[in-house]
């Protein structure tokens, strides 16, 4: 079975290819998230630039995209949230985390992208990275083990 890169779940086939060819369009912000996330898997850097907004292209280094996108192999990517982007919507927001590998080393990309609806296509505008939120733990007591996994009590490790 030839699964989608975006994760959906569904066939290349039934999924992003008709997105990516140009079959058909993205009927929400999500959808054309995934055709995005999978266009970088097969190295389709011209339909990225046409699912860029025409006034957000400013900058965008086709060549440099093509060469990125072809020399990084792609792990994955999960779907976090999305706000608005439905058939009817003419905005939307997709959070999104991609994993690749990029000259061996793992990299996690965790954004929030902006999608704008226009004449019935949806665009991408932009993206917000988005931070790794703080770890959150109870108060460690000195003769607890030590949360960062060494083995020894907090008060002889991290709590010196």
């Amino acid at each position: 079975m030839n699964d989608c890169p975006c994760g959906s779940g569904d066939t290349y086939a039934q999924c992003c290819e008709p997105i990516t060819d140009g079959s058909r369009p993205a009927e929400t912000a999500e959808e054309l998230m995934r055709a995005r996330y999978t266009a970088y898997t097969k190295a389709a850097t011209d339909f990225l630039l046409d699912t860029t907004h025409p006034d957000h292209r400013k900058g965008y280094d086709h060549t440099g995209t093509q060469e990125w996108a072809e020399k990084s192999e792609w792990l994955g990517m999960e779907i976090v949230t999305t706000s608005q982007g439905g058939s009817g919507d003419t905005t939307g927001e997709v959070e999104f985390i991609a994993q690749f590998r990029e000259m061996g080393i793992l990299q996690t990309h965790h954004e929030l992208g902006h999608f704008k609806r226009e004449e019935g296509a949806w665009y991408f505008t932009h993206g917000d990275m988005v931070q790794p939120k703080p770890a959150v733990s109870a108060k460690v007591g000195r003769n607890e083990p030590c949360p960062c996994g060494s083995g020894l009590k907090f008060k002889k490790c991290c709590g010196k």
